[in-house]
């Protein structure tokens, strides 16, 4: 490989025996294995894009670090990361393949995350999702299901970590089991890998918990495929092998209502990042306003209880996430601050405020929620809102923070 190209990866340090590396890691899951490689090495990565030759990078390093990089090392790096499939490479064409092909066969998406962020045996997961009510900030008590309670419009839940946001969960899903039950639930999930100019992915597959499947209503999710006339909801069908904003959903409604007597449709919604820049409302783009328009008219339809359910985290700040400042104790009272604000215009039910706050602000605190929670609000413009809880997730060793929040809408 004359001109190596790194595929799109995390990239963040870790330490080994008090030095300092950095780990490759694929959230896609494409590549399957993260690979640690020392700075040096990460230097010439940095540099994989395609453009420089190995002598190029050669003569980088030796301008960088003042010695010669030796060609066999070069090639050991190059063979190491085509290997485990993080460059872009006939190696990983294949690899894509081979991975596409398995998963459209499938009919079912596996819990991707079970056994790494969750418990994976039934009655432990059971426990640790009960701890998450009794742990500082959760609700206390799990409320006993009522299904006398008016039935839920909307329900906003974090994506984070549920070991690291389990009280706002808990808020959310607690919530859930005091209302009447809904019979088809419609789960917007926060799409981090989406990058092509498909905005709204969907899935017949049904979703899998360690609590079993949780059922995709086909016919519901082909009826808004027919009506959308700008986009194709199933060409980046992929992208939900491994995102975990709905998994994170699937497992709780799992937890809070079974897996029988309703029906879920997933659907992953990509950044608005282009209309956030030009400061256009989403809806005028086709795209946007025409995907609101097809699953607006279908729900119009439905006779069943609906539920839509935005799986989102609000800020992301500090040096993981490209700022030059460090998230402090200061940066998380501005960030709470900041986003309570924008909560109001989600508890008034204003999706147009709700973008133009963000929008105005150029998206300073990264709402990766924010194409869900604004489809979410245009399809139920003027239904109250009631803020569950707001917490903010403090990564020191990454100088770092991610806020989210848990509210219900009637």
């Amino acid at each position: 490989m004359e001109k190596p190209k790194i595929r799109p990866v995390e990239a963040f340090p870790v330490d080994q025996d008090g030095q300092t590396y950095i780990c490759l890691r694929d959230p896609s899951g494409i590549a399957p294995t993260p690979i640690v490689i020392g700075m040096g090495a990460y230097f010439l990565v940095t540099l994989f894009d395609g453009t420089y030759s190995k002598i190029d990078l050669q003569a980088a390093f030796t301008k960088r670090f003042g010695d010669l990089l030796p060609i066999e090392h070069l090639d050991g790096l190059i063979g190491a990361l085509d290997q485990g499939f993080f460059l872009d490479s006939p190696a990983y064409a294949a690899r894509m393949g081979q991975v596409r092909d398995e998963f459209a066969r499938n009919p079912q998406r596996p819990a991707a995350l079970a056994g790494l962020c969750y418990e994976q045996e039934p009655a432990r997961l059971r426990r640790e999702i009960e701890s998450f009510f009794r742990a500082p900030g959760g609700p206390g008590q799990i409320p006993q299901p009522n299904s006398d309670g008016a039935a839920l419009s909307g329900l906003i839940a974090p994506h984070i970590d549920p070991r690291r946001g389990g009280p706002a969960y808990a808020h959310a899903y607690g919530e859930l089991l005091t209302r009447e039950r809904p019979d088809l639930i419609i789960i917007l999930g926060t799409s981090h890998y989406g990058a092509g100019p498909q905005l709204f992915s969907a899935t017949r597959k049904d979703y899998m918990t360690p609590l079993g499947a949780v059922a995709t209503d086909r016919d519901f999710v082909d009826r808004v495929a027919a009506r959308y006339r700008h986009g194709d909801l199933f060409a980046d069908e992929l992208l939900h092998r491994n995102e975990h904003s709905i998994e994170f959903q699937a497992l709780f409604l799992a937890w809070a209502l079974g897996i029988a007597g309703y029906k879920v449709v997933p659907i992953l919604v990509s950044s608005f990042h282009q209309m956030v820049a030009s400061g256009a409302p989403p809806r005028s783009d086709p795209r946007v306003g025409g995907f609101i328009d097809a699953l607006r008219a279908e729900i119009a339809d439905e006779k069943r209880r609906v539920l839509i359910v935005a799986g989102v985290d609000f800020a992301h700040v500090g040096k993981k996430f490209g700022d030059s400042f460090t998230a402090d104790a200061k940066i998380a009272e501005w960030v709470k601050t900041e986003d309570l604000a924008l909560i109001e215009t989600i508890e008034r039910g204003d999706p147009d405020a709700f973008f133009t706050q963000v929008a105005r602000e150029h998206d300073q605190r990264k709402i990766c929620g924010l194409a869900p929670i604004y489809t979410q609000l245009e399809l139920l413009r003027d239904h109250r809102a009631r803020l569950l809880m707001h917490d903010i997730a403090m990564e020191p060793q990454t100088e770092s923070a991610v806020s989210f929040a848990s509210l219900a809408i009637d």
